[in-house]
């Protein structure tokens, strides 16, 4: 988002005459502590020449921009919404050439794709807008039409899948937003940020209820959904950072299977009606902690679906699950930046490690749809493209940042660590992805799966290692206990402990 108290002297090249371009040129006009509109840079021939609004249209973008005369507080700001990964690269790269030092973006989310743009929609661009795939354009305003009128609740709401489910929510004609999360400090940051985009007239009305609490705790679940009657549930919340799970495996369980299993629990008493996990790549044969516990989440919320249509109810309880989201808190971009910024090395695992990639905004506006068009005790699959080389994005984010690889930043090989693999497969041998009528996501046909009276024997077994037991004491925080008996009913997680 934009520094108000930096931007009143600046002159802004806006790239892109188009509708959102002429939109934030207008909202500038009006509010001059932004900056002044210069011009506009355009490929299009025909508007190449004309001007809009007083501001001239110059083009096309890659001659125009070097004959420039560029100041230290001159911007240029991308407000192409539509234009792919690889337009952006093309158009960063003569940008920065031309000698811009602060280039800001109006993101590619689905309330532009719709008509409307807001200069604090805007923000610094990102690695992760120059690494993804083209998104698939989706009506969000359509998609969401299901939540209109009703209370959503985002668990994780902190995180950066559910924070931004909830911006994208804004557009859904929700009655509330519940914000629900452990974290006071994000749960701060999101319920500030939804306030200030419906402030600056993004998205709808919706009343926005940040709500503190812990999953592990089952009787404050079941008072908290009592009381809040939610309708619809996006469930994100997760310890997920595998490395650290590998070495705390007992709060990875407890947190997320149990801290699942009782939301589940309240959800179903509360009569929830929708209910969307959002799962992991990592859950299919798990090698690590981490991916067990998501694995039993599926299972678990499976498992609901079928005890609510036991005792009739109309509810709907599925998961969707994909690969890696660029630029999460956690994930390889963050931490390859932070490792640039230090002088190196960029730290990958193996060579031929690949990881499958979505933007986080592609992934939240197809799960925002799939909770919509999914079927009770369903499972979804996000179509993720083709995988990514690691060792390819740690190239090109060094080359984002100015650096040649080798030469000015090296990148070390560290070998794996428990829990990883080289790859990450979408589905396992029991499933089968099929199309559906919406593009790029998928249902899981599965073979098999655990039984509910299996599922309920595992958490059992999981019980007196997760909370103080009465008769099994021994047992309470006993890390090699718990992942016995993980691996006992997932026999690819032994494989990934040896």
């Amino acid at each position: 988002m934009i520094n108000q108290a930096d931007s009143a002297d600046t002159r802004v090249y806006i790239i892109g005459a188009g509708l959102a371009g002429i939109m934030l040129a207008r909202e500038m006009a009006s509010r001059e502590i932004f900056g002044k509109v210069i011009a506009f840079l355009d490929d299009d021939r025909a508007k190449i020449g004309t001007s809009i609004d007083g501001i001239p249209v110059i083009g096309p973008i890659r001659e125009t921009a070097k004959l420039i005369r560029i100041g230290v507080r001159d911007e240029a700001l991308i407000a192409i919404p539509t234009a792919s990964p690889e337009t952006l690269r093309e158009i960063y790269s003569v940008l920065k050439s031309a000698g811009f030092i602060r280039i800001r973006l109006l993101p590619g989310i689905a309330q532009i794709i719709e008509g409307t743009a807001h200069l604090i929609q805007t923000r610094e661009i990102d690695p992760q807008d120059l690494l993804g795939r083209p998104p698939v354009a989706i009506n969000l305003k359509k998609s969401l039409s299901y939540l209109r009128g009703k209370r959503v609740l985002i668990t994780g709401a902190g995180g950066s899948i559910g924070s931004e489910l909830a911006r994208q929510l804004l557009s859904g004609g929700a009655e509330r937003i519940y914000l629900f999360g452990h974290g006071e400090n994000s749960i701060y940051q999101i319920n500030h940020q939804l306030r200030l985009l419906q402030e600056e007239g993004v998205g709808e009305k919706a009343t926005i209820v940040p709500v503190i609490g812990d999953m592990k705790d089952g009787p404050y679940m079941r008072y908290i959904l009592s009381q809040l009657r939610a309708d619809v549930i996006f469930h994100t919340a997760a310890y997920k950072h595998v490395p650290l799970m590998e070495q705390n495996p007992v709060a990875v369980v407890e947190n997320n299977v149990f801290g699942t299993a009782n939301l589940l629990e309240a959800s179903l008493e509360s009569n929830v009606k929708r209910f969307v996990l959002i799962s992991t790549d990592k859950a299919v044969d798990p090698v690590s902690v981490y991916g067990a516990s998501k694995m039993l989440c599926e299972q678990l919320t499976l498992s609901y679906a079928r005890k609510a249509r036991d005792c009739g109810s109309d509810s709907a309880y599925m998961f969707v699950r994909f690969g890696n989201v660029l630029g999460s808190r956690g994930s390889i971009l963050p931490l390859f930046t932070d490792q640039i910024r230090k002088g190196g090395p960029v730290t990958v695992t193996d060579p031929a490690m690949v990881r499958y990639f979505m933007t986080i905004p592609e992934a939240c506006s197809l799960v925002l749809k799939t909770g919509g068009v999914g079927i009770n005790g369903e499972s979804y699959l996000l179509d993720m493209g083709d995988p990514v080389r690691i060792y390819d994005v740690a190239e090109q984010l060094i080359r984002f940042m100015g650096y040649e690889p080798g030469r000015d930043i090296p990148i070390e090989i560290i070998g794996k660590r428990h829990g990883e693999r080289l790859d990450e497969p979408l589905w396992s041998a029991e499933e089968e992805p099929v199309k559906t009528d919406f593009p790029r996501i998928l249902r899981l046909e599965k073979k098999k799966s655990l039984d509910d009276e299996a599922l309920s024997q595992l958490l059992e077994n999981l019980r007196p290692c997760c909370m103080h037991t009465e008769s099994k004491t021994t047992l309470f925080r006993d890390r090699s206990a718990l992942i016995g008996a993980l691996a006992q009913a997932i026999p690819t997680l032994e494989a990934g402990h040896e």
